[in-house]
């Protein structure tokens, strides 16, 4: 059986993990896994390859800005690419992100409903039902369950600085979306899956499926980390996210800065350099590292992760924290709650920062060794890459079984 999926990267970034894992599940079947491309790759064991270049990139960027109508750019590239499934003939097509700048859905979908072959398309945000933008938790929107218009995040991810073309979206990713006969939807949250069946989409079979994570990576690593940063005796709270726009929370970080005394440090990663350079000086900033071994240190180090997300599906970071020993603290939006419990971390009213402050002297109080054991049993029980993305061999299996 023959496997290709549809990535913005390859074994980086969370959706590029994600890609690559499922990928290795494909290979450990005695199957052939193909990952195509849009961004970014590290070294893969799947035969990998990218979708055009980065001047198709520029162009579609382009567009997206001057246009609103982001998934239209890239055409000769998505011809390309269609060129190629059609000579690597795959039993099924597996979708992962088909936003960013580097597929042309209009092009892609007319191939997927003419092919009628089994697609899977994990969701890992809310841009495939709306008119615009991946997220509108934040500012509370629900126009995307009956008809985008006037879109109030127009300058939002994928921005816009000309024009409002929401509704003539939403009506084609509508038409074409829902064009497709043999589709599975795998939300990556319980939440996500409630949002997918109040959208166009809701008549297709919708299955969850939580992200996992590798749990040999991720894992707990002695190191240096607080000596080499001279804060052997601070607790030290750890921020992850790439990058680290409004939703991510990074305000709250600034917040507690201000608040916490100098018994505790935070060290916060993936900022810009223009960020970095931005911090208090109670703050230790990194850009984003590639390096999974440099990450699991840096989880391993910290006393408490904590994700004041405001917007997210399901955030691979609190897998991953976990993974390590460390207790989580999340605000409470939309998936992010669902990978800890009460013995792994604690969750706080979204926006609530004396919250957070409570709640990180909580974990303080009880101590990271409190929490280390269950954190890393729950992830072992529930989220291991090995168990989590056999899912879909399952979810394959029975896709091919009613062909």
């Amino acid at each position: 059986m023959k496997i290709v999926q549809i990535s913005s990267e390859v074994n980086i970034g969370s959706v590029g993990r994600i890609a690559e894992q499922i990928g290795e599940n494909v290979l450990n079947e005695g199957w052939k896994s193909y990952i195509a491309y849009g961004r970014e790759a590290l070294p893969s064991k799947s035969e990998v390859f990218q979708i055009g270049n980065k001047l198709d990139i520029y162009k579609h960027v382009i567009l997206t800005r001057l246009t609103d109508r982001h998934g239209y750019g890239s055409g000769r590239a998505t011809e390309e690419l269609i060129e190629k499934i059609k000579k690597i003939n795959p039993d099924i097509i597996h979708l992962q992100h088909v936003h960013g700048y580097f597929v042309n859905i209009d092009i892609l979908f007319k191939f997927l409903k003419e092919a009628n072959l089994p697609v899977v398309w994990t969701f890992h945000d809310c841009w495939s039902f709306t008119g615009h933008c991946a997220y509108y938790e934040l500012i509370e929107c629900n126009k995307w369950e009956t008809q985008c218009s006037e879109c109030p995040q127009i300058s939002e991810y994928p921005k816009s600085i000309w024009k409002d073309n929401s509704k003539k979206n939403y009506i084609d990713k509508k038409k074409l979306f829902t064009s497709v006969p043999r589709m599975t939807i795998v939300p990556v949250s319980s939440w996500l899956e409630g949002e997918v069946k109040k959208s166009f989409l809701k008549s297709y079979n919708v299955k969850t499926i939580h992200n996992g994570v590798d749990i040999q990576q991720f894992v707990y690593r002695e190191n240096d980390f607080k000596q080499r940063h001279h804060i052997e005796n601070k607790f030290l709270i750890l921020g992850v996210a790439s990058p680290w726009d409004k939703r991510k929370g990074l305000k709250y970080f600034i917040e507690l800065s201000k608040t916490l005394s100098d018994d505790y440090r935070i060290v916060l990663v993936g900022l810009s350099k223009k960020q970095v350079k931005a911090l208090p000086v109670n703050i230790i900033g990194f850009e984003r590292t590639k390096d999974v071994n440099e990450l699991a240190e840096l989880y391993s180090a910290a006393d408490v992760f904590v994700n004041p997300t405001l917007e997210d599906t399901f955030p691979t970071t609190n897998l991953e924290a976990q993974s390590c020993g460390t207790p989580v603290i999340t605000f409470k939006t939309g998936g992010s709650p669902e990978a800890i419990s009460g013995l792994t971390g604690i969750v706080v009213e979204k926006g609530d920062v004396s919250g957070l402050v409570n709640a990180i002297q909580e974990v303080r109080k009880n101590t990271r060794a409190f929490y280390s054991e269950n954190c890393r049993k729950r992830v072992l029980d529930l989220f291991d890459k090995k168990n989590a993305f056999k899912n879909y061999i399952d979810l394959y299996k029975e896709l091919i079984t009613k062909n």
